[in-house]
C-alpha cells in the first residue's frame, strides 16, 4: 500500500478518529460501576447501527438524536435506569476528548501547508463543541457534516461534501477514519484513504482498500513528507 499521489487536503472523520468515542463513559465510570465498558461499546455499535439503519429506512433524523437513542437502548439493556444518567452522559457527549497526538498533528500539517478538514456524521452542534473543547479550530479550514444532505456514511454523497466544500476532486483528498467501514466507504468514492487502525481491527470484506494504515495519527505528517520528498 502507498499513496498515489500528493494530496491538495487533509479529511479527517470525527468520531473515533479525532475524538475518543468512549471518554464520556470514561468521564463518569463512577455512575454506571463494573458496567461501564458494556454501555461504552453498546453506546458506540448501536450509534452506528441507526445511521445505517436509518439511512437505508430513509429516515434521518440528526447525530444527537441517534446518539441519544443508541444510548438509550444500551442503558436499558444494561439494566440501567435513571434520565439524570443519560443526561450526564449525552452532555459529556458534547466535550468528548481528542486523542492525544491529534493537536500537534494538524498543527504539522498546516505547517506543510496541507489544508485540514472535518467531514462527519456529527451534527453541526456537536461538532462545534467538540472542536472547541479540543482548542482545534485554528487547524481546520472547514468541519463538514451531513446534516444538510439528511444522509450518512458510508453514502457517496457524504464524501461528495468535501469535493464540493474544499473544491477539489476525489483523489485530490486523503482521508482519514478510524472506522474500517468509513475506510471501504471513502475509497470506494475515490479517496486515497489512510486507516488510522486504534484497535487493530480486521480489514473489512467490503469494496475499496486504504492506501497506508497507521495506527495512531502522528505519524501522517511523516508519511506525507515521504511521498513529496
Amino acid at each position: 500500500m502507498s499513496l498515489q499521489r500528493i494530496p491538495k487536503a487533509c479529511v479527517f472523520d470525527a468520531y473515533g478518529t479525532l475524538f475518543d468515542v468512549h471518554s464520556a463513559v470514561a468521564a463518569h465510570r463512577s455512575l454506571l460501576g463494573d458496567k461501564a465498558d458494556a454501555v461504552s461499546n453498546c453506546w458506540r455499535l448501536k450509534q452506528l447501527q441507526y445511521t445505517w439503519l436509518r439511512s437505508l429506512m430513509g429516515q434521518y433524523v440528526d447525530f444527537w438524536q441517534v446518539t441519544r437513542d443508541g444510548l438509550d437502548f444500551a442503558l436499558e439493556q444494561e439494566q440501567i435506569e435513571g434520565d439524570d444518567i443519560a443526561e450526564t452522559l449525552m452532555s459529556a457527549y458534547l466535550s468528548l476528548a481528542c486523542f492525544a497526538e491529534v493537536p500537534a498533528t494538524l498543527r504539522a500539517l498546516n505547517a506543510d501547508g496541507q489544508p485540514c478538514a472535518i467531514l462527519s456524521n456529527g451534527s453541526p452542534t456537536m461538532l462545534a463543541a467538540a472542536v472547541k473543547n479540543s482548542d482545534i479550530h485554528d487547524q481546520l479550514q472547514a468541519v463538514l457534516s451531513v446534516d444538510g444532505i439528511g444522509i450518512y456514511k458510508p453514502d457517496p454523497r457524504v464524501y461528495r461534501l468535501a469535493c464540493t466544500a474544499l473544491n477539489l476532486a476525489a483523489q485530490e483528498i486523503l482521508f482519514m477514519s478510524s472506522n474500517a467501514w468509513d475506510v471501504c466507504g471513502a475509497a470506494h468514492f475515490g479517496f486515497q484513504v489512510v486507516h488510522i487502525n486504534r484497535f487493530g481491527q480486521p480489514a473489512e470484506r467490503l469494496p475499496g482498500n486504504p492506501v497506508a494504515q497507521l495506527t495512531t495519527l502522528e505519524g501522517l505528517p511523516a508519511l506525507l513528507r515521504s511521498v513529496a520528498g
